[in-house]
């Protein structure tokens, strides 16, 4: 049975609050504006930009998501199968502190950073993240995931910044990079605590309300102790606890998906007794002369549990997750709209298990809404999100829902190097297809091979008649002597009017 830090329901207000301090600007495009006011209000960073830097992906102001959504496009250039523009790269290595960590942006980098307190967990972990699987950083990556490990808590978790409480989404988060560096997470201890025991503390179980075991809070309430379910907590602690990164290979997930462990009363335990009280020879390990199975990681068996939560929510809503709701955050009769980059997130954690079934809807509903996304096409973050589901969820990035996600990403950034397009497969084809302009250039240079032809015959053609005219036809051309043509009319008379004179033999 998972895990079970459970509580009663509690007012939405601790949903807001909790789910809006976590939320990083790179991902909270969707989300009401406290949600961004709360995640900037937590990012402390270096005096803002005059002026977009060069080299950044995005116009908007860097101030509060520079390092996140540079992170974010780099990992969706490279899902796509190219290899991003130096300029971008540069400036991504170029925001790192002398210590290994990143803040949210840094206006100067030839300016020291601030003191320890100022670095951002989640900004760090993204751009080892996005490093890692462009390859050749291996220093930077190493000097990131380093200073992680010094500033890790007690309990095994972090927070946004050092000095903090723990929270689900920065652990996640913070484990999503480790995994990607080829680390196993579950060895970064502190106390003998490692970040799955401290995800594991934000788990609702078996306690909470049906429709809210497996997610994971953001934190506990401050006053109370108890756990409030939180999308944005939840997806990111179902993808660490798969063991990956936002960058998800298709071919290499699970190739059958874990399950959850149910809770007492559930069908499956009544199902579990009635085999024991019929002595089913093949409920016990090896009685049937198979070999026993491998016991499932604990938090394989956590991120089963909420993955399992995740898609309940998905179907309930139509396939999408909803954002907290405005005003005072209690949700009374108030509208809920589709979280976009949450519901993006959901697939890429659903893809992560394995779980083809369960992220074909929202994958579909993506898809197909995606445009309703506001302001998505001017946002790195928001077209890298929708790049790296299509990838996980195997999709088309170039044509998503008719869009070429792909192209829209580049037009935001440094260009990607030229020779890396054909890498990419079908994404260095346009919106229409790669099959469609393989016809149309087989049909191009058909047409090209056919007038070539028609126009050296002409000019064959032409020589020819210059010769004939000025030495006559060939010998094989000439008429013989007296030779007359048999089928032809008989030979006018002198006096005939049919004759015709020598003189008129030229015409």
């Amino acid at each position: 049975m998972f895990d079970h830090h459970s509580r009663q329901r509690s007012p939405r207000r601790a949903a807001l609050a909790g789910g809006a301090a976590a939320l990083t600007a790179a991902v909270a495009l969707a989300q009401p504006a406290t949600a961004t006011a709360a995640a900037q209000a937590a990012a402390p960073v270096s005096a803002p930009a005059a002026e977009t830097p060069i080299g950044l992906f995005g116009r908007s102001d860097p101030t509060y998501d520079g390092v996140l959504r540079q992170s974010i496009a780099l990992l969706a250039q490279d899902a796509a199968g190219f290899e991003p523009g130096a300029p971008a790269v540069d400036w991504l290595l170029g925001q790192q502190c002398a210590d290994g960590s990143f803040l949210s942006f840094r206006a100067d980098p030839q300016e020291p950073c601030p003191d320890v307190t100022a670095a951002d967990s989640n900004a760090t972990a993204l751009a080892a993240q996005a490093l890692t699987a462009l390859g050749g950083h291996e220093e930077q990556v190493t000097a990131a995931l380093d200073w992680l490990v010094g500033v890790q808590n007690a309990d095994g978790g972090w927070s946004f910044n050092p000095g903090g409480p723990s929270d689900a989404n920065s652990t996640a988060v913070v484990v999503s990079a480790f995994s990607a560096a080829g680390q196993d997470p579950a060895e970064v201890r502190r106390e003998g605590n490692s970040p799955f025991d401290a995800l594991a503390a934000f788990q609702l179980g078996c306690d909470a309300p049906e429709d809210e075991r497996g997610a994971f809070a953001w934190q506990p309430d401050p006053e109370s102790g108890e756990l409030t379910a939180n999308d944005a907590a939840t997806v990111d602690a179902v993808l660490a606890s798969a063991g990956s990164g936002l960058l998800v290979d298709p071919e290499a997930v699970p190739s059958v998906a874990p399950t959850a462990e149910p809770c007492d009363g559930d069908e499956a335990d009544e199902e579990t007794a009635d085999t024991e009280e019929t002595g089913d020879a093949s409920a016990t390990d090896g009685a049937s002369g198979e070999e026993p199975q491998t016991p499932q990681a604990p938090q394989l068996a956590s991120g089963a549990a909420g993955a399992a939560q995740l898609t309940a929510a998905l179907s309930d809503n139509g396939q999408y997750l909803a954002a907290p709701p405005a005003g005072d955050g209690t949700g009374e009769g108030a509208d809920r709209l589709p979280d976009f980059g949450n519901t993006a997130k959901a697939v890429i954690a659903l893809a992560a298990l394995g779980d083809d079934a369960a992220l074909a809807g929202p994958l579909g509903w993506l898809s197909e809404h995606h445009t309703e996304w506001p302001d998505h096409a001017q946002s790195p973050a928001a077209l890298g999100l929708l790049v790296l589901a299509a990838h996980a969820g195997g999709a088309s990035p170039t044509d998503f829902g008719g869009t070429n996600l792909v192209n829209a990403l580049n037009a935001l950034g440094p260009a990607p190097d030229d020779d890396s397009a054909t890498a990419g497969g079908d994404t260095a084809d346009d919106d229409s297809g790669g099959g469609l302009g393989a016809v149309l250039w087989v049909i191009a240079l058909g047409l090209l091979a056919g007038i070539g032809i028609g126009v050296l015959l002409s000019v064959r053609r032409a020589r020819a008649r210059e010769t004939d005219a000025a030495f006559g036809p060939a010998e094989g051309d000439k008429p013989a002597p007296d030779q007359k043509d048999a089928s032809g009319p008989p030979e006018a008379e002198p006096g005939d009017p049919n004759r015709r004179d020598d003189r008129d033999d030229t015409a």
